[in-house]
């Protein structure tokens, strides 16, 4: 399965919202500006990639400080029994655009998709700066746990996106935004 909207909801998750994300089937792969069919190498995740699969360009071009932390934290939540999952992770501004004009035609209008994608310029999968991660056990743990590594839900609507907050290690992460409308770096 490669999901197609920006930010994912968990492929096994009981509790995402009927409106979130959905995934692109296998009759409808996703295209490039170019004509051509966008995959693996601009950030498209198949199922079961962990944040150590290095082969796999949406974890190996995750920022390095990012894939640290969450190897980190999936090392320590192993010993709980919990294993992180990438459902979106770096991404190529094709891509991007092509989420966010799927978004579009799915929420109806360019304000509303913005809730759930943002463009490429803004996009912090785009700069490799943000995970999202599948699996509500995962989820769960990186709740209670994540600002031991630095890592932190950004939006309230989105449980799965994590993004690298190093003063959270000796501060807790900073407040969540609604959703990604209210983050000002998505105000370019």
């Amino acid at each position: 399965m490669i999901t197609t909207l920006g930010c994912q909801a968990p492929k096994s998750s009981s509790t995402s919202p009927s409106s979130s994300p959905s995934a692109a089937s296998s009759s409808n792969p996703l295209h490039s500006e170019h004509g051509g069919a966008l995959g693996e190498a601009d950030g498209a995740v198949p199922d079961d990639v962990t944040v150590f699969d290095d082969a796999i360009p949406a974890v190996a071009n995750l920022d390095p400080g990012l894939r640290k932390a969450l190897r980190q934290a999936a090392t320590d939540a192993a010993d709980d029994g919990v294993e992180f999952y990438v459902n979106n992770g770096w991404r190529s501004p094709e891509y991007q655009n092509q989420l966010l004009r799927e978004a579009v035609s799915k929420y109806g209008s360019a304000d509303e998709a913005a809730r759930w994608v943002a463009t490429a310029v803004t996009s912090p999968h785009v700069s490799g700066d943000a995970v999202d991660i599948g699996r509500s056990a995962a989820m769960a743990w990186l709740s209670e746990h994540g600002a031991e590594y630095g890592l932190c839900q950004v939006y309230r609507n989105e449980p799965w996106h994590y993004e690298l907050r190093t003063t959270a290690i000796d501060r807790g992460c900073p407040r969540m935004y609604a959703d990604p409308t209210q983050d000002p770096r998505m105000q370019q």
